[in-house]
């Protein structure tokens, strides 16, 4: 049997480093395990955006110029189904850096404060009242589980994955753009709403471009899912043939699990927190890997009371809205009204970035604004 470590996180991915880094920031004296079953660098399929909040987080975690050397992305153009279009400056400027680059610099960052990293496959926990074991030779008093949208460790802990009609599914590849193009685009189509094609510019003359939809909408489709991704993403962005192409699932945090059971925590992805308005997930990452470790250290005891307070506290009023804003979005013609009244206000453009890539609300007067041009452009619709 190894050692009894303070913490042991499964998966090094932005969640699992954040825990990592976040519980020797606070006590440099624990002892931090993080593990993974790939080495690093490694590639993950993902749209590589960082948003403003995410850098935020990296301030907390005490690595604020992980990514300076990345050029920001200071504008954002959205589509919407109808054909609706915004283009703005953001507030705040948001990154591209591959996660191939990002995750290696957050492991690296983690072992250089001490924080252990192996190679390992997690396949059995066991609770024993005062700590878990891992594989019959690990023993931890809080493990956080950060192991991605397929969790292992959720499964072990007995929680169920995220329901079909809760999961997007993604296709991520990397094409040649002019090394000037400084633009986010979101391209969104009505054909199998909700979905949508992205490119997000690197600033090396390559940018992140995909596909994205729900899962019952592609099985629906009638092709194979391959066919369908491919095809829309090639036609939405014809200008930028991507290769490398991957899919990934995401589990979207509307049919998120519990956070977690005894002295298991759930994070990022294996927790479902995938915004269901935009795919984003690196900043929920980072804040739930935070969070975890806050609780793991604070109250070793009884780790998971605690983490349910701090994320309720730090996204409870959010999760609410975009779960509301998730079942409206079902109808193209709510994204319609939402994208032409972003395009005439830019105080509406930029609360529409921190709902969909922050921890963003939207208030009352607003959200009526919003559904009376809806309103009004469905009944429109129907005396046509």
């Amino acid at each position: 049997m190894d050692r009894m470590w303070d913490v042991a996180i499964v998966g090094a991915g932005p969640a699992g480093s954040a825990a990592a880094l976040r519980a020797v920031q606070l006590r440099p004296q624990l002892h931090v395990l993080l593990l993974d079953r790939a080495g690093f660098p490694r590639d993950k399929p993902c749209g590589d955006g960082i948003a403003a909040h995410g850098r935020d987080e990296l301030a907390l975690l005490g690595v604020p110029a992980l990514i300076d050397d990345y050029r920001p992305t200071p504008r954002l153009t959205v589509v919407s189904p109808g054909g609706m279009r915004v283009s703005a400056e953001a507030g705040r400027p948001n990154h591209v850096v591959p996660r191939r680059v990002f995750d290696a610099r957050l492991v690296a960052a983690a072992r250089a404060r001490g924080v252990e990293v192996r190679r390992h496959r997690v396949r059995q926990l066991v609770s024993d009242g005062s700590g878990v074991v891992i594989d019959g030779r690990l023993r931890a008093r809080t493990v956080v589980a950060a192991d991605g949208a397929g969790s292992v460790v959720r499964r072990l802990i007995g929680l169920a994955a995220s329901a079909e009609k809760h999961t997007a599914i993604a296709v991520r590849g990397y094409a040649d753009v002019p090394e000037e193009d400084d633009v986010q685009l979101i391209a969104m189509q009505k054909a199998g709403w909700p979905a949508y094609a992205w490119s997000f510019p690197i600033g090396d003359g390559t940018a992140n471009v995909g596909f994205g939809m729900l899962l019952p909408q592609l099985h629906a489709a009638g092709a194979p899912g391959r066919q369908v991704l491919h095809g829309r993403l090639a036609a939405l962005l014809p200008d930028r043939p991507a290769r490398e192409l991957r899919a990934h699932h995401l589990p979207l945090s509307t049919g998120r699990p519990a956070p977690g059971a005894g002295r298991v925590l759930l994070a990022g992805d294996a927790a479902g927190l995938i915004n269901p308005l935009t795919g984003e997930g690196i900043y929920y990452a980072l804040l739930s890997g935070r969070l975890a470790a806050e609780a793991a250290v604070e109250s070793p005891g009884d780790p998971l009371a605690l983490y349910r307070s701090k994320l309720r506290k730090a996204l409870g009023r959010h999760l609410r809205t975009t779960d509301v804003l998730a079942r409206l979005a079902q109808s193209p013609g709510f994204i319609d009204a939402a994208i032409a009244t972003a395009a005439r206000r830019k105080e509406v453009f930029d609360l529409l970035v921190e709902v969909g890539l922050g921890a963003g609300t939207v208030p009352a007067p607003l959200a009526l604004a919003v559904g009376m041009r809806w309103l009004r452009g469905s009944l429109r619709s129907r005396r046509r």
